[in-house]
């Protein structure tokens, strides 16, 4: 039975995202030519064009990917427990997922995304907003606990993400800014200090 047409398309440009995955893994970088990711995917150029308007249309459509898988798997990690020791689960697999050589696809994190956040900050925040959502709703059941400074859960959120995302992998004094700090300046900066050290 042939398939619809849409599943056709569909099977097509994942062909191309998969080509792109792999090299992107083999290269340890985003350094590639749409040429061949082409070649990889054993299709024409012209398809190619069909579905993507070139290499960063290409690279924005993966890492949109991996932000949902992404997601999926901070879900399953923290969806027990208390408030902030989920949050502090999910700000170390955002640290994780960003900082250099840690992800099969990181070159997109480290990389791309540093590069789209400079050029196409709307693209960013699109890609992003599934992690801040749900990382928003963390933050709402530790402020409904009382275990807040006042502010809003979705711009506490969108802090969190960046500080963790923006820090990963880089240094201060030639030292890497562990993911350890990273959760306790997070946990500084949003937890009041008598709820951080009751008396």
């Amino acid at each position: 039975m042939t398939r619809p047409v849409s599943d056709q398309a569909h099977t097509r440009a994942e062909r191309f995202l998969d080509s792109a995955r792999a090299i992107i893994t083999e290269k340890g970088s985003i350094e590639f030519t749409v040429q061949e990711v082409v070649d990889r995917s054993k299709q024409s150029l012209r398809s190619f064009y069909q579905y993507f308007d070139g290499k960063n249309a290409l690279l924005l459509a993966l890492f949109d990917q991996e932000m949902e898988l992404f997601v999926e798997r901070m879900r399953e990690t923290t969806a027990a427990g208390e408030p902030l020791d989920r949050l502090r689960e999910a700000v170390l697999m955002l640290y994780e997922l960003s900082a250099p050589g840690r992800v099969s696809v990181q070159p997109l994190f480290a990389d791309f995304a540093q590069r789209l956040i400079v050029d196409q900050p709307d693209d960013v925040t699109a890609a992003y907003a599934p992690v801040i959502d749900y990382i928003a709703s963390i933050v709402r059941d530790a402020g409904a606990a009382h275990l807040l400074r006042p502010g809003r859960p979705h711009r506490l959120a969108t802090i969190v993400l960046q500080t963790a995302t923006i820090t990963a992998g880089r240094a201060s004094g030639g030292q890497p800014i562990r993911g350890d700090e990273v959760w306790e300046f997070c946990l500084h900066a949003i937890v009041p200090d008598d709820v951080l050290e009751p008396t």
